[in-house]
């Protein structure tokens, strides 16, 4: 992970253990006098080398810790090599302009600006990586990627509106006048011109039509008013 314009950082590296041992105050001092050159470049395969070490290879990594992006930039190493003409933060810039600016740490501070540059075998090898910061960074990619999950969402909302309406008609019955009244889910659905006694004396409900009417009072209210359709129960 990178120090910081101050030279702090998280994981002393290799170098900074050095200089610190050698009485050198302040390692950012010291760390471009043991490594930088003035033709400090690294290829996009050593970059990402090196972020494969720092972050996993994730460009866009925001863990909270205060480094960010796939080379773990501090915001004042961002900062200080130019990275906010990019983006606020490091994870919010595309993989190129991390490099870019990455390239433009290295010449200021040299490789032991990363703990992990002896892991990547990050040198000032003056090889151009050929990025191409003028892209677009990240954090404008991310409401293309959020569209696809609202299309997908919008299709279960109104398949919902739609199905709620059958789902109330078939708890209810409309009468002549235009009520609605409770359907019920008995095994008998009532025809026009039933009535309660007439039911119980077709199917043989034992109790006549004061049992069949106690067997259903949950949807029948009155004993001389049942409408087609009505699911009654017989038992």
């Amino acid at each position: 992970m990178l120090l910081n314009s101050k030279g702090k950082h998280r994981r002393p590296s290799k170098a900074t253990r050095i200089a610190t041992l050698a009485g050198v105050t302040g390692a950012a001092v010291a760390v471009p006098l043991m490594g930088a050159t003035n033709a400090s470049a690294a290829s996009v395969e050593t970059w990402d080398a090196v972020a494969q070490c720092e972050s996993g290879g994730n460009w866009s990594i925001n863990t909270g810790n205060g480094y960010y992006g796939g080379l773990q930039f501090s915001q004042s190493s961002w900062a200080a090599a130019g990275g906010t003409q990019y983006a606020a933060r490091a994870d919010l810039a595309s993989k190129d302009q991390q490099i870019a600016t990455a390239e433009k740490l290295l010449d200021m501070q040299g490789p032991g600006a990363w703990a992990c540059a002896g892991a990547g075998g990050l040198t000032n090898d003056g090889v151009d990586p050929g990025v191409n910061p003028g892209g677009s960074g990240q954090s404008e990619s991310k409401p293309e990627q959020a569209q696809p999950q609202r299309q997908a969402e919008q299709p279960t909302t109104r398949s919902e509106q739609r199905e709620a309406p059958k789902a109330e008609s078939k708890k209810t019955v409309t009468t002549p006048t235009g009520e609605k009244v409770e359907k019920g889910d008995g095994e008998y659905k009532v025809k026009a011109g039933d009535t309660l006694s007439k039911i119980a004396d077709k199917e043989g409900v034992k109790g006549g039509w004061s049992k069949l009417f106690k067997l259903n009072d949950d949807i029948v209210e009155d004993a001389d008013l049942i409408f087609p359709g009505q699911q009654l129960h017989l038992k």
